[in-house]
């Protein structure tokens, strides 16, 4: 059950690479490398941006045989924060651009894989490649191989303004993901800045001076470390995991195919462990309900502990799963709304001896982030604010308008999910 680790833009790459750190440095069971490797041990990553900058930075990595070469695709400039100069490209590239050249090494990738059973996107929702291009991968990739996964891992940019065309950029990059990507892992900027600033032991300030902009990566790659690191349970009696892990954290958080937004918190420790004050822990950040004050719910949630006290995770469990369920207020709908793994090993991202829980759910709150993003966007549009740039490069009406509809549309599904 192999999966395709698709890098797209300066977010998703970096991110990536982060990711990457953690995967190679966990080497505590000889097969775990087998989900994420070819059969010639290198990753089975390809890693595309419009502008050299960052994959360039792999390419150390190229030398040491962990990443492939024909993998790391590079433009020669970016696509200004531009969704549809990411999604259309530079047209007088032809059959050379960066999207057809992705396509051609996702497919030589998939056949190079026992069996290709879907493909983990890391992009952001905010840049030109990031937004756009992954839009139209996420597109092809449905359309040519419509049986495999599409689990996106999307990061929001900050409140505040990253870029003048980001609520665009987001609203028309929600609305692909919504038709074609499975499950949407949706990382926030501001979230990641308030939890990278805590692990730092310092308060986040304005403008985020004093924490590290791969301090919030790292931050982002320990969550996915918990949620998507080789777990023993999906591991054969050979000893090869298995690599469903993707897989079954949307079987387990998407009971409702419509409804596709995971929200992820985590909480770690050394030393001696306490299963309960670590659900404590994750569900003090929990967004309770919504500014109109409408209490949030959640659908499925997914407990993942990892740590070499697990078995004391499983004497607790019945209690730590009340707490949850309780916390994310779960729908009563769903018969079996919470789920949890565990895993005697730690992760090079929590440390050694280190112990993590790690929760994933199909939380409601992410319906005022659609909210906000639909609203800034509609301002912007009712007022032909920055439209010419999105003409420019094949744009239509018809794809905004497409976008505020599906937007709304999940809105009104997430603010039922609890009646």
């Amino acid at each position: 059950m192999s999966a395709i680790w698709l890098q797209v833009g300066q977010c998703g790459n970096q991110i990536g690479q982060e990711w990457w750190r953690v995967v190679t440095h966990t080497k505590s069971r000889d097969a775990d490398m087998y989900p994420f490797c070819s059969l010639d041990g290198k990753l089975s990553a390809v890693c595309v941006d419009g502008e050299p900058k960052v994959v360039k930075k792999l390419q150390k990595r190229v030398k040491s045989g962990s990443f492939r070469e024909s993998n790391l695709i590079m433009g020669k400039q970016g696509r200004g924060n531009n969704w549809a100069y990411g999604y259309h490209g530079v047209r007088s590239e032809g059959e050379q651009s960066l999207f057809h050249r992705t396509m051609e090494s996702l497919r030589k990738e998939m056949e190079r894989r026992d069996c290709y059973s879907g493909t983990v996107l890391f992009h952001s929702l905010s840049g030109g490649t990031g937004a756009g291009l992954s839009s139209r991968l996420c597109q092809a990739i449905r359309d040519e191989y419509p049986l495999g996964h599409i689990l996106a891992v999307s990061v929001a940019p900050h409140q505040a303004g990253e870029s003048p065309l980001q609520h665009y950029n987001a609203l028309l990059c929600l609305s692909w993901l919504q038709r074609y990507a499975d499950g949407i892992l949706l990382f926030h900027n501001d979230e990641a800045l308030k939890h990278a600033a805590s692990l730092q032991g310092k308060d986040a300030p304005e403008g985020g001076q004093l924490v590290s902009l791969s301090a919030m990566n790292a931050y982002i790659a320990s969550c996915l470390a918990g949620l998507l690191c080789p777990l023993k349970i999906f591991t054969a009696q050979s000893r090869i995991s298995l690599g469903t892990e993707p897989w079954e954290l949307l079987r387990s958080t998407c009971p409702v195919p419509a409804l596709k937004f995971l929200h992820t918190a985590q909480a770690s420790t050394r030393g001696t462990v306490f299963w309960d004050s670590l659900a404590s822990s994750v569900t003090q950040s929990i967004p309770r309900e919504s500014p109109s004050g409408h209490p949030y719910s959640s659908s499925a949630l997914l407990a993942v502990a990892r740590g070499p006290q697990e078995d004391s995770f499983l004497l607790g469990c019945p209690s730590v799963l009340r707490k949850l369920k309780q916390a994310y207020r779960c729908v009563p709908w769903n018969p079996f709304p919470a789920t949890y793994w565990t895993d005697p090993v730690s992760p090079m991202a929590f440390g050694h001896n280190g112990h993590a829980m790690t929760i994933c759910t199909n939380h409601s709150s992410s319906a005022d982030f659609l909210r906000r993003v639909e609203q800034r966007a509609r301002r912007m549009y009712q007022s032909n604010a920055f439209l010419h740039w999105y003409w420019r490069h094949g744009c239509e009406e018809g794809d905004f308008e497409q976008g505020f509809e599906m937007l709304r549309s999940v809105m009104e599904d997430y603010s039922h999910l609890g009646d």
